[in-house]
């Protein structure tokens, strides 16, 4: 691949995605972009971003973009965090409602399992959890991908990754064609969306829960700083933002604050104090 093709497909995608993609991982672009190379019929790489370059086409270009993105997910990845929400996020602001509904935006969703092990876990734990309203959004910038997790259809490798034999038995049925087919319980309590985090969000409500695991890692200052206030303003009052082990908003955005009450949560800036003490 030339450099300035890399260079271009860079700049593609931290124009439309945010994602900063540096040379040293010139290897996952290739990777990333081959499948599409080859169904349209390109000989490398170089003639892709030619194409892009001599006919604009913003429908292919947000395929590409959507394309570059990591897509690394897993059913019940980071379990301690997902235990964090079900059994204490989750209840206190429950307790905190007057009318027994809760809102959930799995932002950068990809295929569907994070939302999943969440929906999975609710019913697990049942009582007042599962008696409740809670609506789960799960959201990816990829169209094909979005459409992946609305169908709710997994390989065998993909339920290997995190579901024990017990939850793949309970929750979902074996189709002819080998793959797993989950719940249409489970299918109708999430909602699936393609969006792109760097555009406005106000047309997806209200969230008294956002969790944005290892998405905003992969952008840069800029990009991660602009999503992060569009979140702030979708959060409801004593809402938390939820990310992933290890990361971190320091030097990001004043708007949220370390939870004192929740590993991995951030809080609304002032209210740290008064969460935990409540």
């Amino acid at each position: 691949m030339l450099d300035e093709t890399f260079n271009e497909l860079a700049e593609l995608a931290l124009r439309q995605s945010g994602q900063l993609i540096p040379q040293s991982k010139t290897y996952l672009m290739e990777a990333r972009l081959g499948a599409i190379a080859r169904r349209e019929g390109f000989g490398s790489l170089d003639d892709l971003a030619h194409c892009l370059r001599e006919r604009p086409n913003p429908v292919f270009e947000a395929e590409v973009a959507a394309a570059l993105l990591s897509k690394d997910t897993r059913f019940f990845r980071e379990r301690e965090t997902t235990e964090t929400l079900i059994l204490s996020v989750l209840p206190a602001r429950l307790k905190q409602t007057s009318n027994g509904k809760l809102r959930i935006w799995c932002a950068g969703g990809a295929s569907g399992q994070e939302a999943y092990s969440i929906a999975m876990r609710i019913d697990e734990v049942g009582g007042s959890l599962k008696s409740a309203r809670i609506d789960i959004l799960s959201t990816d910038l990829c169209k094909s991908v979005t459409e992946r997790a609305r169908k709710g259809a997994f390989g065998h490798f993909e339920v290997q990754r995190g579901l024990s034999i017990q939850r793949l038995l309970n929750y979902f049925q074996r189709q002819e064609t080998g793959d797993w087919q989950i719940s249409d319980e489970l299918r109708a309590s999430i909602s699936f969306r393609q969006h792109n985090l760097i555009d406005d969000s106000s047309g997806l409500g209200k969230f008294d829960v956002i969790l944005c695991r290892h998405v905003l890692s992969g952008m840069d200052t800029v990009a991660r700083r602009s999503v992060i206030e569009r979140m702030v303003s979708q959060l409801l009052p004593g809402g938390v933002v939820m990310l992933g082990e290890d990361e971190t908003l320091a030097g990001v955005t004043d708007a949220l604050e370390p939870s004192m009450a929740y590993r991995g949560g951030w809080v609304l800036s002032g209210t740290a104090e008064r969460e935990a003490a409540a």
